[in-house]
């Protein structure tokens, strides 16, 4: 994993930081725009950044106006979004639910500042020039989405040492791709782990991409970060269940029924975009703002779709877990 030291000294001097309300002008309203690529899929994201904005003094009709845009799972509807965010001319855009929305909102205004709730690497993705120094109108949080997919790999094969083949489910089509396979292939050799793609670009090819893995002997899988797989989190899972695969992903993954999920507190995410929110509102540019790496990583183990597939999920990995589902 990349050092966190920074992320750990940010947390900090925000929790140092006053918590008045808004740091402009007495009076004046905040005006958020909050561009998501599926808001209705989210909303406990949602309501994550909102309480992070109460917890430092702001509040809905009464010194803040959020204006939303969600393309729900329709991305190419992105840039349009964006635009219209722009037009509205509002003091600074929240991105959620990835890259995508983050490049649109980047390609949409050089001026408006914009605050991500996650994306899988922003500087690999061209988002910003550093995490130090962002450089541009972007700042915010990123996941370091590579690391977490090798990472992954790693606790399916101490799931599964036996394994020798394992399959990565792939959109060669999404944004969250940036490094993750290489950082992948990388974990692989020293596991001696052979990886093959499969590929499904929309939820129709799920069902061939599974059969394939099934019919190519594959040990287990590892399902990468992407939007339209999160989007379809459960269908996911109930087909590598089915096909008795042992599965890997997001902690979200695992929650709707795949066998190990690793990954960041994404609603924490959520709460520190507020922060930075806060900084900009009262007047700090984004390209002074380092962006922030996540500093809470969890491990949550569905025994129950494990104990259906056959899977003995080892207690060396059961003790680590910080959520085990029955």
């Amino acid at each position: 994993m990349r050092p966190i030291g920074l992320a750990i000294i940010l947390a900090v001097g925000f929790a140092l930081a006053p918590h008045a309300a808004v740091g402009q002008q007495a009076g004046k309203i905040a005006r958020i725009g909050y561009l998501a690529g599926n808001l209705a899929g989210y909303p406990h994201l949602r309501e994550a950044f909102l309480q992070g904005l109460r917890d430092l003094g702001y509040a809905e009709g009464r010194n803040l106006v959020i204006e939303y845009r969600s393309a729900e799972g329709k991305y190419e509807q992105l840039p349009a979004l964006a635009a219209e965010l722009v037009a509205l001319k509002v003091d600074v855009i929240v991105t959620a639910g990835g890259t995508a929305p983050a490049l649109a909102a980047k390609q949409a205004t050089t001026t408006i500042p914009i605050v991500m709730a996650g994306v899988g690497d922003a500087v690999a993705a061209g988002l910003v020039s550093s995490l130090a120094r962002p450089g541009g109108n972007v700042t915010g949080v990123t996941d370091l989405e590579p690391e977490l997919a090798a990472k992954r790999l790693e606790l399916l094969k101490e799931a599964i040492p036996r394994a020798g083949r394992v399959a990565v489910l792939w959109n060669p089509a999404g944004l969250a791709r940036i490094g993750t396979f290489e950082a992948m292939e990388v974990s692989a050799r020293s596991l001696r782990v052979e990886l093959q793609k499969f590929e499904a670009r929309r939820p129709a090819e799920f069902e061939n991409a599974f059969s394939t893995m099934a019919k190519s002997r594959i040990d287990a899988v590892v399902v990468a970060q992407d939007a339209l797989f999160n989007t379809n989190v459960g269908a996911i899972a109930d087909l590598a269940a089915k096909k008795r695969l042992p599965s890997a992903g997001n902690g979200i993954f695992a929650q709707a029924g795949g066998s190990i999920g690793y990954g960041v507190n994404f609603p924490n995410n959520y709460r520190r975009a507020a922060h930075f929110v806060d900084k900009i509102l009262r007047g700090a540019k984004p390209a002074d703002l380092p962006v922030e790496q996540p500093t809470k990583f969890e491990l949550v183990i569905n025994l129950k779709t494990a104990k259906a597939i056959g899977l003995t999920i080892p207690q060396t990995l059961l003790q680590r877990a910080d959520q085990v589902i029955q």
